[in-house]
């Protein structure tokens, strides 16, 4: 394998994360005006980003035919997908099309997920956190971006005029086409010998432990403030326009989260940087719900999205000869253990209000540390 750092290829590959997440970060900001639209609960609105979040229990068999696949066209076709169905959201007429246009979403950034990182890999030679950074600042620059696009949308057409955005996302695949059509993944693909499977899943089942317990305290957190953060901000007399903005300015700090941190778990370790990014996170979250300034969230984003790198880096640390695999079982316990969480929240939130249940993420964020003291306990 080039053990070269090619920074063509991962900016190439990073540009279609971004290309892709832009439409995906559209739920969050138009919660308020769909639930004022259909009237539904939070435990209803969880469920929304549940259905788009169930196509990851089936991330390890996608995961497997990716493996035999030419994973280059599941990147180039998703964006489009995914534009064409969250575009449609504020057309919806009925819970029952939100859930089916989420659905779609969701296999779209599913189908999405699973190859690239695997992509980023082989292009980051011998650096795979700084690579891993690079294709993280994609989704959370798109994360950024996204809220303020569907804001202004909104503002300029109305809620049903959102479907004005989708040949944004035609366009883009049409982009990836041609850019991606002489681009090498360097996958092969590869008979799947019997008991390959069950062999990887033994010898890191420590590492599944570990992701599944720190990723099931972090979302805690993140998927509060990702899902959450607008309807909190209106819910406390702010517009929808200020809660955009509070949205989109959490998600550029968290690009910058994300640029840092896997370039300096490439220096420094994995685990020291989970921890300092575990602790920041629970200190600005506590102080943000105390003084709701714009700026302790600023600083808060940082550290909520600075594991995802890392946590991405240390799977594919492991040199599976199914890298592919490796990262669908990841993906599958994130958003599995996310969409727990989001149920959670939008259930709690129902029963004793948002802002407790802010406060209560907070406090089980400190699982988190339990966490990476296992981890470190492992690699001792």
């Amino acid at each position: 394998m080039n053990k070269k750092f090619n920074k063509t290829e991962v900016l190439t590959i990073s540009s279609a994360h971004f290309a892709h997440d832009i439409f995906s970060s559209f739920l969050a900001p138009l919660l308020p005006l769909i639930i004022e639209k259909l009237g539904l609960s939070l435990s209803l609105v969880a469920f929304l980003d549940i259905i788009r979040r169930l196509p990851a229990l089936f991330n390890p068999l996608l995961g497997l035919m990716a493996e035999r696949t030419n994973v280059k066209y599941f990147v180039i076709l998703t964006p489009a997908i995914t534009a064409i169905s969250m575009s449609l959201l504020g057309v919806a007429p009925s819970y029952f099309v939100l859930i089916l246009l989420l659905g779609i979403a969701g296999v779209s950034s599913a189908l999405f997920h699973i190859p690239s990182p695997t992509m980023i890999k082989q292009s980051s030679g011998n650096e795979t956190g700084r690579g891993m950074s690079y294709f993280m600042v994609g989704g959370e620059l798109a994360r950024t971006l996204g809220p303020i696009l569907i804001t202004s949308a909104v503002s300029w057409w109305g809620l049903e005029g959102s479907y004005k955005l989708m040949p944004i996302g035609i366009i883009s695949s049409i982009l990836l086409y041609i850019k991606f059509r002489n681009f090498s993944t360097h996958i092969k693909a590869k008979k799947i010998e019997k008991g390959d499977v069950k062999t990887i899943l033994k010898k890191h089942k420590n590492l599944f432990y570990f992701l599944g317990s720190f990723m099931l305290f972090n979302s805690a957190l993140k998927s509060s403030l990702s899902l959450y953060l607008p309807v909190y901000l209106v819910n406390n007399g702010n517009s929808l326009w200020y809660a955009g903005i509070a949205l989109s300015i959490l998600q550029f700090s968290g690009v910058v989260g994300v640029f840092f941190s896997g370039k300096f778990s490439d220096k420094r370790g994995r685990d020291k940087i989970l921890l300092y990014s575990s602790l920041g996170s629970i200190i600005f979250m506590a102080l943000f719900l105390y003084t709701h300034h714009i700026i302790i969230l600023a600083i808060l984003g940082v550290f909520i999205f600075a594991p995802a790198p890392v946590l991405m880096a240390l799977v594919q640390d492991t040199n599976s000869p199914m890298p592919t695999f490796m990262h669908s079982i990841y993906m599958g316990i994130n958003f599995g253990l996310s969409s727990i969480s989001v149920l959670l929240i939008g259930f709690l939130g129902d029963r004793v209000g948002l802002n407790e249940t802010f406060i209560i993420c907070n406090i089980l964020g400190l699982g988190t540390l339990i966490s990476v003291l296992f981890l470190l306990k492992e690699r001792k």
